[in-house]
């Protein structure tokens, strides 16, 4: 993975909203004592919504104080979690799985497609509509190739049909998540293929191959008779 720095440009300032304060506090209130410090990833969640969908240094800042941590602590976790991201990003944000199966199935003609229709990697869009980025394992191997797209995932993707879907973002159309082809989510293309015969599921007999009958409830056992 590669380094992840904070953006050189930054804001001057950043305070939660007593809207998003209350929030957090709710939910370090859910940890146990002196355990309030496990909620910095929510928290931080939170400040990267507030704040545009990426954490200024001083929202790490903000969280830090709010936890009662030491500020390199929360930016450590910032860093390391692609989740957290540390320089603005556009409306419509595209995390492109790179690991090997997307791989295998074309995620590099998907790159294409960002760079000639969204421009540099990590950069946003002149009209500030779109950003990419390539992320790794997103966990939907057989729909390979797919990205993430602000919190949707689309899935089985060509690069017309990934073309097709930046189009309908730029001019304000929401495409359907999920796969891109006729598929039920992670079934295999073109339906069930295996143990679809009926007859599978007949109750046969060990030889005659003729349906068994049913079983009978076994009978009480007798008791033993007494020895005169």
């Amino acid at each position: 993975m590669s380094v992840r720095r904070l953006a050189e440009k930054q804001p001057p300032h950043f305070a939660f909203t007593p809207e998003n304060l209350a929030w957090a506090k709710a939910r370090i209130e859910k940890y146990p004592p002196g355990r309030q410090q496990s909620a910095v990833i929510p928290v931080l969640w939170r400040a990267q919504e507030q704040a545009g969908g990426w954490v200024p240094q001083k929202a790490i800042e903000a969280v830090a104080e709010l936890l009662s941590m030491a500020k390199i602590r929360v930016l450590e976790i910032a860093t390391f979690y692609t989740m957290f991201n540390l320089a603005p990003i556009g409306r419509f944000h595209v995390q492109l799985c790179g690991t090997t199966p997307c791989m295998l199935r074309g995620a590099e003609d998907l790159k294409k497609v960002c760079r000639k229709m969204i421009g540099h990697e990590s950069e946003v869009s002149a009209d500030g509509t779109f950003s990419w980025v390539e992320v790794e394992c997103l966990g939907a191997c057989v729909n390979a190739p797919m990205v993430q797209i602000n919190y949707d995932y689309y899935e089985d993707l060509s690069p017309e049909i990934f073309t097709g879907l930046l189009n309908d973002f730029a001019v304000g159309r929401t495409p359907k998540p999920g796969p891109q082809i006729d598929r039920q989510f992670s079934a295999p293309v073109g339906g069930p293929n295996t143990l679809t015969d009926p007859s599978l599921y007949k109750l046969k007999g060990p030889s005659t191959g003729e349906p068994s009958p049913k079983p009978q409830p076994a009978a009480a056992d007798a008791p033993e008779p007494r020895s005169q």
